[in-house]
C-alpha cells in the first residue's frame, strides 16, 4: 500500500483531519485491525475494494469507482483489493492527524492477509 498525504498538519496546518491518496496492489489484504477513536472515509477512484468488518469479520461489502466507505471508531476490519490484476486507487480521509492502527491478533481473518506495508514518504518499504 502506498499512501501519500495531501492534507495534514505538516503540509497545510490541518489540526483535526488527514486526507490523501492510497494505492493498494492487486489482491492485497491487510490483517484485522481498527483505528482507535478515529473515523475514516474511503472514496474509491478506480478498482474494486472489499471491506470485511465486525467482531468476527462477519460483514462484507464491495465498493467500486465513485463509492464511499465509512469506518467508525474501534470497528475491527480488514481491507482487501478484490481485483487480482488491478491496483485499487482510493482517497482516504481520517478524523485526526494521528496514524492510529491497532492490530487485532486474536481475530482470525476470513481472508488470509498478505504482508502489506504502509509506504509513504516517511515510511519506506522494508526492502528499499
Amino acid at each position: 500500500m502506498y499512501r501519500q498525504a495531501a492534507i495534514n498538519q505538516a503540509r497545510v496546518g490541518a489540526q483535526k483531519i488527514w486526507a490523501g491518496t492510497v494505492s493498494i496492489q492487486p489482491d492485497a489484504k491487510t490483517g484485522v485491525h481498527h483505528h482507535g477513536e478515529l473515523e475514516s472515509v474511503i472514496y474509491v477512484v478506480s478498482g474494486r475494494a472489499r471491506m470485511r468488518w465486525g467482531e468476527k469479520l462477519e460483514y462484507v461489502a464491495e465498493a467500486g469507482p465513485g463509492d464511499f466507505i465509512f469506518v467508525p471508531p474501534f470497528v475491527p476490519h480488514q481491507e482487501i483489493n478484490a481485483a487480482p490484476d488491478e491496483t485499487l486507487e482510493c482517497v482516504l480521509m481520517r478524523s485526526d492527524n494521528e496514524a492510529v492502527v491497532v492490530n487485532l491478533d486474536g481475530v482470525e481473518p476470513v481472508e488470509k492477509p498478505e504482508e502489506v506495508y504502509w509506504v509513504d514518504p516517511i515510511h519506506r518499504h522494508p526492502e528499499s
